[in-house]
């Protein structure tokens, strides 16, 4: 056996012996550390897919609530637009009918006045017809026919 003092040819070997141990006793350990290393990368993808799914789900579910959130709130603007339409329109009757009130109530007022201002003037026509008949009857009546005035009035109340 021939011992080489070579440092460049005892290197190599000595570093393909150290490369061929380290290759034979690592394998195993390097290769558990890999397939570890890559089934953990691989749960890793497996868990993003998972939550790429459900985020998708839930966007999906969360897209098809805002549209029937949407659809509700369109339908009560829609339903609070018939209200105060209903509510307008009921004023306005309201309106009417309170109007038609106050009309009629001024023309019963107009009427209750015009039948008391006929009255006045009729008793004011009477006071005055019978003011000037009390200052022209009794120049026109004799003793005897105011006589006969009274028999007749008399007569007149007896039948009656």
């Amino acid at each position: 056996m021939n011992l080489n003092f070579n440092p460049l040819e005892t290197n190599l070997v000595n570093l393909a012996i150290v490369i061929g141990v380290l290759f034979w006793f690592l394998r195993g350990f390097l290769g558990g550390i890999l397939e570890r290393r890559r089934s953990a990368i691989l749960q890793d993808l497996q868990d993003a897919e998972a939550r790429l799914k459900t985020a998708s789900e839930e966007l999906t579910k969360a897209q098809s609530e805002l549209a029937a959130a949407q659809q509700k709130a369109e339908q009560i603007r829609i339903d609070g637009q018939k209200r105060a339409a209903a509510i307008r329109a009921e004023g306005e009757k309201r309106t009417i009918s309170v109007m038609a009130a106050i009309k009629q109530g001024a023309a019963a007022d107009a009427d209750a006045e015009a039948s008391r201002i006929k009255d006045a003037l009729r008793r004011e026509a009477a006071m005055a017809a019978i003011d000037k008949v009390l200052t022209d009857l009794p120049g026109r009546l004799d003793d005897a026919a105011q006589s006969r005035l009274i028999d007749s009035t008399i007569r007149n109340l007896e039948n009656a």
